[in-house]
C-alpha cells in the first residue's frame, strides 16, 4: 500500500487485511520505518496493535502511538515472511525493532582455489572457486586455526605477490610451517593431497585423516623412505596435541562437528545472548551480543532470542547443530533449514555432554551481562555529569564528538573525529582527515579545516533537505588557540553545538588537564576522581590514538615512497617491481640486501643502496 499518509485510513485498512501470511511495516509521518514483523495472519496480527494497546509493551506502545500509516506485503508461508522480515530489518534499520548491530562480517579461514591454494583469513562476500570454513566470533580464533594448520598440513599463507616471485624458500619452511611449493619442493599432487587433509579436518573429519596419515606413515616405512615416513609421524603427533585440546568428544565420530551454542541470559532490563562457536571439533571461541533495551525496560528474552536467531542465520553460514537454553518456533527452524539445502538441528533441551556445555555458555552470558549493566551505569553516570557541567539536560546529551591533530615537526598533518554516542565508543564512525590548506606546524589553521569541512558537510546537506546527525558537544584537544579557532567557525556556520577544550595540565599530567568552556566564559579544573572528566580523558586519549596512527602511516608511506624516488637508479618499472615483488611499501623496506637483489633489474649493489636509504629514513 503506498498510499498518502493524509488518505490513509486505519478503520478501513484493518477491515480489509487478509487472513494470510506475510510481512507489514509500521510507517511514521515523516515516511520512515518505525517497525517491521511478520505474522501467520495478517489481519489478527495488525490488527491487534490497535484494538489490545492494554497489553503492549512500553516500546511498542510508544511505536504505536507514531504511527500514521501501514504497509503490508503478502507471502506465500510463514517462512518466506520471516525471511523477509529478517531482509527489511537489515536494509531499514528500524527504530522499534530489536536490532543486532554488528558493524563486521564475520572471519572465516579461506584456502584458495589456486594452483598452490593459499590459507588465509577472510572477510567479506564469498566467492568461487574458494573453499571457506567457519564463520569464526573473531579474527583471533581464524589465526589460531591457521597456526595449527601449518603446524599439521604446511600449507602456505603467503600473497600471491609474494609466491610468484620467491626464488628461495622462506623461514617458515625452515621451521616446518610450509611445504615451499613457491620453489617447486613439493608437487602439485602432493600439495593438494595435503589441502584435502586441511579440508577434512576443518570439516571435523579428524579420525578418518588420523588413519590416513598412519597408513601413509606405514606404507613409507615399508618402503624405506623414511624421510617420508618421519614426516607422516610428526603431523600425527601435531594432530595428536590439537585433538586432545578438542571441544568435542572425539569418541563420536559421526556427530555434528561445526555446532553453535546459543545461551539467552535476561537481568534487570538487559539482554545479553552468548554465541559459542565450534568449527571442525574445536572450540574456536565465543561473543556476546548486547541488544539495545533502552525503549523496553521489561524486555522479553524469547523475543530477543528469536530476533538475534532470525538475524544471524538467515542469509549466511549456518552449523549444523545449534544448541541452545531457548525454544525457537517451527518456522524460523524450517526458514534456516531451507536456506542450508540440508536439516539444521535444534536442540533445547539436552543432557549429557552437551549440558554442560550449554550450562557454560549460560554462565558466561550471565557474567557477561552483570560486567555490561556495571559498565553501562558507570558510562551514564559519567555522561550525566558531563551534561550537568556544561549546563545540558542529561537526555540532550548523547553524542559527543572529539577532535584532535597529530604531526611530526609538520610533516604528514592529520586530523581525527571520534564519536562517543549512546553511552560507548563508536569506531565504526570515526574519521580521519588529510590536512591540506594549513602550514605545516600550524595547528590552530588544522584545526580551522577539519571543522570547516567537518560541519560545513553537514550544514550543507541538511540544507539540501537530507537528515543529519549533529552532535550534542563537541571536545578539541588543545587550549585557547584551538576553542578560538572553534568559536570561529562556529560563528561562520551559524552553529551552537557547546564546546569543551581540554588543555593539557603541567607536564602532561593526567587528571591536572583544565577545561575550557567558551559559551560559559570560563575554565576550571576538576577534581581527578570526577566521573565527567574520566570520560573526557576516555574520549581524548582515543582521538589522540586515532589521529597519531593515522599520522604515522601516512608519514612512514610518504617517507618510503619518497626514499624510493630519490634513489638514483631507481625508475618507475624498477619501483614497480619492487612494490609487486614485496607486495607493498612495507615489504620493500622489511626486505633484506638478497631478498632486494633477487628482483629483476635490481643489482646487488643497487639493493645495499635501497637498504642504506629506506633504513636511514626509518
Amino acid at each position: 500500500m503506498n498510499t498518502p499518509d493524509s488518505e490513509f485510513d486505519l478503520a478501513l485498512f484493518l477491515k480489509t487485511l487478509p487472513a494470510l501470511p506475510g510481512v507489514y511495516r509500521m510507517i511514521a509521518a515523516d515516511g520512515s520505518v518505525l517497525y517491521v514483523g511478520k505474522a501467520v495472519n495478517l489481519k489478527r496480527r495488525v490488527s491487534g496493535y490497535f484494538q489490545k494497546t492494554a497489553g503492549h509493551s512500553p516500546r511498542i506502545a510508544l511505536m504505536v502511538k507514531q504511527v500514521v500509516r501501514v504497509e503490508i506485503t503478502v507471502t506465500r508461508s510463514e517462512a518466506e515472511a520471516l525471511i523477509l522480515e529478517n531482509n527489511l530489518i537489515k536494509s531499514l534499520s528500524p527504530k522499534y525493532n530489536i536490532l543486532f548491530r554488528d558493524d563486521k562480517s564475520y572471519p572465516y579461514l579461506m584456502l584458495s582455489g589456486h594452483e598452490f591454494p593459499q590459507m588465509a583469513y577472510y572477510r567479506g562476500s564469498l566467492k568461487k572457486p574458494h573453499q571457506y570454513f567457519g564463520p569464526y566470533p573473531n579474527g583471533y580464533a581464524v589465526r589460531d586455526s591457521i597456526e595449527v594448520l601449518q603446524k599439521v598440513f604446511q600449507l602456505r599463507t603467503c600473497e600471491d605477490s609474494v609466491f610468484a616471485h620467491r626464488e628461495r624458500p622462506c623461514l617458515l619452511h625452515q621451521i616446518k610451517r610450509c611445504s615451499a611449493p613457491c620453489v617447486g619442493a613439493v608437487s602439485v599432487e602432493d600439495y593438494r593431497a595435503t589441502v584435502e587433509e586441511a579440508a577434512a579436518f576443518l570439516n571435523g573429519r579428524t579420525d578418518v585423516l588420523s588413519r590416513t596419515l598412519q597408513h601413509k606413515m606405514q606404507q613409507a616405512a615399508a618402503n624405506l623412505q623414511f624421510e617420508e615416513a618421519a614426516r607422516y609421524r610428526d603431523q600425527l603427533q601435531a594432530l595428536g596435541l590439537v585433538q586432545s585440546r578438542q571441544f568435542i568428544d572425539s569418541r563420536n565420530p559421526d556427530a555434528p562437528h561445526n555446532i553453535d551454542i546459543l545461551a539467552l541470559a535476561v537481568e534487570q532490563g538487559g539482554v545479553c545472548i552468548n554465541w559459542t562457536s565450534i568449527r571442525g571439533g574445536r572450540h574456536v571461541g565465543d561473543k556476546n551480543f548486547f541488544p539495545d533495551t533502552r525503549h523496553d525496560p521489561d524486555p522479553n528474552g524469547q523475543d530477543y532470542a528469536e530476533a538475534f536467531a532470525a538475524q544471524h542465520y538467515l542469509g549466511k553460514t549456518k552449523p549444523d547443530l545449534v544448541i541452545s537454553n531457548f525454544r525457537l518456533p517451527e518456522s524460523l527452524q524450517e526458514a534456516v533449514s531451507s536456506e542450508h539445502g540440508k536439516a539444521v538441528q535444534f536442540v533445547y533441551n539436552t543432557r549429557g555432554e552437551r549440558k554442560v556445555w550449554l550450562d557454560m555458555a549460560v554462565q558466561n552470558a550471565r557474567l557477561a551481562l552483570s560486567r555490561h549493566l556495571l559498565q553501562n551505569s558507570s558510562q551514564i553516570r559519567r555522561t550525566a555529569a558531563l551534561a550537568e557541567l556544561i549546563g545540558l539536560p542529561e537526555a540532550e546529551l548523547q553524542r559527543l564528538e572529539c577532535f584532535d591533530i597529530s604531526h611530526t615537526q609538520g610533516e604528514a598533518t592529520v586530523a581525527s573525529c571520534v564519536v562517543y554516542d549512546e553511552h560507548a565508543i563508536q569506531p565504526s564512525q570515526y574519521r580521519r582527515y588529510n590536512i591540506t590548506t594549513a602550514k605545516a606546524g600550524d595547528d590552530y589553521a588544522a584545526m580551522r579545516e577539519v571543522l570547516t569541512r567537518r560541519y560545513g558537510k553537514l550544514a550543507e546537506a541538511q540544507a539540501n533537505g537530507e537528515t543529519v546527525r549533529w552532535p550534542d558537544a563537541v571536545l578539541i584537544d588543545g587550549g585557547k588557540g584551538q576553542i578560538g579557532m572553534a568559536l570561529e567557525v562556529w560563528e561562520e556556520l551559524g552553529l551552537s553545538i557547546p564546546l569543551i577544550g581540554i588543555a593539557k595540565g603541567p607536564e602532561r599530567k593526567a587528571g591536572l588537564e583544565e577545561l575550557i568552556l567558551p559559551f560559559q566564559n570560563r575554565t576550571l579544573r576538576l577534581p581527578d576522581n570526577s566521573p565527567a572528566l574520566h570520560l573526557l580523558q576516555t574520549v581524548r586519549d582515543e582521538s589522540h590514538r586515532f589521529a597519531i596512527t593515522g599520522h604515522r602511516k601516512k608519514r612512514d608511506k610518504a617517507r618510503i615512497t619518497s626514499s624510493l624516488n630519490d634513489i638514483a637508479g631507481i625508475g618507475s618499472k624498477r619501483k614497480a617491481a619492487l612494490l609487486t615483488r614485496f607486495g607493498g611499501l612495507r615489504g620493500v623496506q622489511a626486505a633484506s640486501i638478497d631478498d632486494l637483489a633477487q628482483t629483476e633489474g635490481i643489482s646487488r649493489a643497487l639493493a645495499e643502496k635501497i637498504y642504506a636509504a629506506l633504513h636511514t629514513h626509518a
